[in-house]
């Protein structure tokens, strides 16, 4: 994991999948980094994650690697 940005204004985003409960993280898109964070917590912990890292987990979510086994 990268270091946590300090300092910085951030532009967070959530996703436009997310449902009205609560239940999101924002992330925040830097040049080598992509910072994440829980939407009901702005002011908790970031974690940050290396670009290329990031992109391969997204590809491995929208591939569906993560999803629960049918029945």
């Amino acid at each position: 994991m990268a270091a946590a940005p300090e300092g910085e204004d951030l532009c967070w985003r959530k996703s436009s999948r997310s449902a009205g409960n609560g239940a999101c993280v924002e992330i925040a898109e830097l040049p080598t980094v992509v910072a994440v964070r829980d939407s009901k917590d702005p002011d908790g912990p970031i974690l940050t994650f290396g670009v290329q890292h990031w992109q391969d987990f997204v590809g491995s979510l929208r591939s569906g690697e993560f999803d629960p086994p049918s029945e």
